[in-house]
């Protein structure tokens, strides 16, 4: 799937002229949270969401800064917030670098640059041009309407043992050295220690996750818990 598959069309924008008002009830009508800034021909310049306009002076959220922040800021930067606060247009408060994606943008890409660039949305441009918005919501519905992956049923013990082991060591458990796994007719025995009460879970759900298996003993300690009596 791709960035074309899912991105919302039709969007909203704004120019860098628009005033913050007019953003407002836009964001309001549209029942959005952020609209893209764009020139003349439609090219996207920033843009301006609910983060951008949080700290107004007209309803007492502006940011106060401690006195010791001069100390290490540029004047430059010290401009920028007062005119993020006090900005009366989009290109006064619009944010500028704004990470983008393409129409041919993978969905596995476009949600690890949500994760590590921590944003809800990215606009997707055609030659610099704003063609849509994919946001988390897009993701979220899209694995609402995607149905559970089928695979074949693997009904031997030792190949659920081995796809087992093989998960785990893909996913790069720390205690796969110290589990030892027994199969019984499709019910999985997990014995040893794991590294924490997150691994656990994780090795009980790797197993539950296979097909072809019945359920599964978690018989796991936690290492810190194992170790707390030696």
């Amino acid at each position: 799937m791709r960035a074309a598959d899912v991105m919302t069309r039709n969007v909203a924008t704004v120019t860098p002229t628009t005033t913050v008002g007019d953003i407002v009830r836009l964001l309001i009508e549209r029942r959005v949270s952020a609209v893209p800034v764009v020139d003349g021909a439609g090219k996207l310049l920033g843009m301006v969401s609910e983060a951008d306009l949080l700290h107004r002076p007209e309803v007492g959220t502006e940011a106060r800064r401690p006195w010791w922040i001069d100390l290490f800021s540029s004047p430059d930067a010290r401009a920028e917030a007062f005119l993020k606060a006090h900005g009366r247009t989009a290109e006064d408060v619009m944010s500028r670098n704004v990470e983008i994606v393409e129409e041919d943008t993978s969905l596995d890409v476009i949600a690890r640059l949500m994760q590590e660039r921590g944003v809800k949305r990215l606009p997707v441009v055609r030659e610099g041009k704003v063609l849509g918005i994919v946001a988390r919501a897009d993701l979220i519905r899209m694995l609402a309407a995607t149905p559970p992956a089928q695979d074949a049923t693997i009904a031997d013990d030792m190949a659920i043992k081995d796809r087992f082991e093989r998960t785990a060591r893909e996913a790069g458990f720390g205690s796969v050295g110290a589990v030892t796994v027994v199969v019984e007719n499709g019910v999985v025995h997990l014995w040893g220690i794991a590294e924490s009460k997150t691994e656990l879970k994780a090795l009980e759900l790797a197993a539950a996750e296979i097909p072809g298996v019945r359920g599964v003993e978690n018989h796991l300690a936690i290492r810190d818990a194992a170790l707390g009596g030696i």
